[in-house]
């Protein structure tokens, strides 16, 4: 019986992470293919059987699943990395609830424990200045857009925008509350999802003029490209919370794209042209809405429907005079 012996063989480069890295890499000794032992956790030299690495980290699940239900149940790994939070969800979590892990409750002095636990908790989290700033300015964030019903994408961005504030110090002589306003209104206008002035000023704590002023300033200071608001990124919004149907947002939708051929839109508000192509719209569809309920809804004056509706008006009929 032959003497068949293991060699083995210490890599000075890193263990590779995946199959691929594997393959592209040759045996040091003969240049044959390397090929991964899962079961055994070792790199092996398919020609001359030389062992090149062992005792390999298993990155697969410790567990097994035998069905997608099963599967979404278990995980390595807890909540993913978020701007929205301070310190982007790295942190522990201590809850408020004094029991213990079978739901009996904590006697006196561990209550006490758990109390000074949460105390120290928090006052790691929030150890400087920055930490408590971004702390006050995100909950912020996060309070404003909940009202304004916009989506995480824009939270997500709004919490980025104010982090570049903070770090290129912008915020001396302005308040927080001001420039997480104005970093949540650049983010509605970048996400396509934008809601005007008076709605972002109707839910800010800071005074509408302070919020304007701080708003122009961060967009210049960080270079943000924001692009003009789109009166029909309005209208699905005005159109919904009137109850319209569909025909009647399609209409709306023609009379914005035809005032915006004839130019009509230049110097004029987005939204108030958005109220007005909803009310024309549904006027043209024969539907009952009055000048006082899309005045409701989009926040602007009749007087400021009525006038823009009759040039919406105007300009569809030149339009179809001209065919």
């Amino acid at each position: 019986m032959s003497d068949t012996r293991i060699r083995t063989f210490s890599a000075e480069s890193e263990t590779p992470k995946t199959t691929e890295q594997v393959a592209s890499r040759t045996c040091p000794e003969c240049e044959g293919r390397l090929s991964v032992d899962q079961e055994h956790g070792e790199t092996v030299c398919s020609q001359c059987g030389l062992v090149v690495e062992t005792d390999s980290i298993d990155r697969g699940p410790e567990w097994r699943a035998f069905d997608s239900a099963e599967k979404d149940e278990k995980s390595r790994v807890g909540a993913p990395t978020t701007q929205m939070m301070h310190d982007k969800g790295l942190s522990t979590s201590i809850g408020w609830q004094n029991k213990d892990a079978y739901g009996r409750a904590l006697s006196s002095r561990q209550r006490r424990k758990m109390q000074r636990l949460r105390t120290w908790d928090e006052r790691f989290r929030t150890r400087d200045s920055k930490e408590r700033n971004l702390k006050q300015a995100l909950g912020e964030i996060d309070r404003m857009a909940s009202s304004l019903g916009l989506p995480d994408t824009v939270r997500e961005t709004a919490s980025v925008i104010y982090r570049r504030a903070l770090e290129d110090n912008l915020l001396p002589g302005r308040s927080i509350e001001g420039v997480a306003t104005a970093a949540l209104y650049a983010s509605a206008r970048q996400a396509g999802t934008p809601r005007s002035l008076d709605e972002v000023a109707a839910v800010s704590r800071v005074d509408p003029m302070e919020f304007k002023r701080t708003y122009r300033y961060i967009v210049r200071e960080l270079g943000l490209e924001v692009a003009p608001a789109d009166p029909e990124s309005y209208v699905a919004r005005f159109a919904s919370d009137l109850g319209l149907s569909d025909e009647a947002e399609m209409q709306a939708r023609e009379l914005l794209r035809t005032a915006k051929e004839k130019g009509l839109q230049s110097g004029k508000s987005p939204v108030g042209l958005a109220a007005a192509a909803v009310y024309a719209g549904s006027l043209l569809v024969n539907e009952r809405v009055t000048q006082n309920d899309v005045s409701k809804v989009a926040k602007v004056s009749e007087v400021t429907i009525r006038n823009r509706y009759k040039e919406l008006l105007e300009a569809a009929d030149a339009g179809d005079s001209a065919y």
